[in-house]
């Protein structure tokens, strides 16, 4: 077995999936629950899976040009149990720090991977855990919240096991904290359960992982870091008379939607390339319209 096949955090290039790659196979799909819209999604995904992070450009441009036509269902899928339970064998925290470098590049998304060299992460079960909560209180909220504690994590090298991390990022997204540890510390545990054995039901053994259901039950599947070619041709092939959306792409409007961006998210969100993406924000920046967090492998604009 490669070391890519014992981690489940050495996601792999090829297939663009992070998991337990030794079983692999696609899930098996089975019909989600109806949706009122023309599309149901069910994401299966991780608070620290790098792919998820990577996917996060072409997700937020399929929302605003077919978000009319779908609902979203997050689920989490328990990426790292605890480094215990993977066997003596299992590559260590520092070989993660290596490959989250090795993928920033190639997602073309910043990700710091000294955080597994500095305070490296025991589980991906506290934050899954945490976002469980947050859905409690509030689908939007939740997604929100997911986003600020992936900022911590691959931007900051924060360790979002930590309760101080999952309060500072509930707090930024409007939950109620003491609603949100009561849940964490009960209700959350079991709907994170309930997360874990759909997924072993639906043969779910990486991320990301999108199955896509329309109202007739016909099925599709976007298993792993695509394009936004196949996230759309799973749209149109399920709902061929759905009609994409189009949305304003000048930054002021992309920024009051996203109040956070990378690169390759504004590059994707306003059709332009990498190059003039960057040009656009530095001059931004530099015009005193939009602040900037930058690391070695890339940066987050925010206003």
């Amino acid at each position: 077995m490669t070391e890519k096949e014992k981690n489940p955090l050495l996601c792999n290039a090829e297939t663009g999936i992070c998991g337990m790659m030794k079983e692999f196979n696609k899930p098996v799909i089975k019909p989600a629950s109806p949706s009122v819209k023309p599309i149901k999604i069910v994401y299966y995904t991780d608070p620290i899976c790098s792919a998820c992070w990577g996917i996060e450009p072409q997700l937020r441009r399929l929302k605003l040009e077919y978000g009319h036509a779908f609902d979203i269902e997050y689920r989490m899928g328990g990426l790292l149990p605890n480094w215990d339970v993977m066997g003596e064998n299992l590559s260590t925290p520092s070989d993660v720090a290596n490959h989250w470098d090795e993928m920033s590049m190639y997602y073309d998304m910043p990700i710091d991977g000294d955080l597994w060299l500095e305070d490296p992460l025991h589980s991906s079960y506290p934050p899954s855990i945490a976002f469980k909560a947050a859905q409690l209180q509030s689908e939007e909220k939740a997604i929100v919240f997911l986003r600020k504690i992936r900022e911590l994590l691959f931007l900051h090298k924060k360790n979002i096991t930590k309760w101080e991390y999952i309060s500072q990022s509930a707090s930024e997204s409007g939950l109620n904290i003491e609603q949100l540890k009561t849940d964490y510390e009960n209700k959350a545990k079991k709907s994170f359960q309930e997360d874990l054995l759909l997924a072993q039901k639906m043969g779910v053994r990486g991320f990301p992982a999108f199955t896509f259901t329309n109202q007739k039950g016909q099925t599709d599947i976007v298993y792993g870091f695509r394009p936004y070619s196949s996230f759309e041709k799973a749209i149109t092939k399920l709902a061929p008379d759905v009609n994409k959306k189009t949305f304003k792409q000048d930054w002021e409007s992309l920024f009051s939607i996203y109040p956070t961006l990378t690169t390759s998210e504004f590059a994707e969100l306003s059709s332009k390339s990498k190059d003039v993406a960057n040009q656009e924000l530095e001059y931004l920046f530099h015009n005193n319209e939009i602040k900037m967090h930058q690391i070695r492998n890339g940066t987050l604009w925010f206003k």
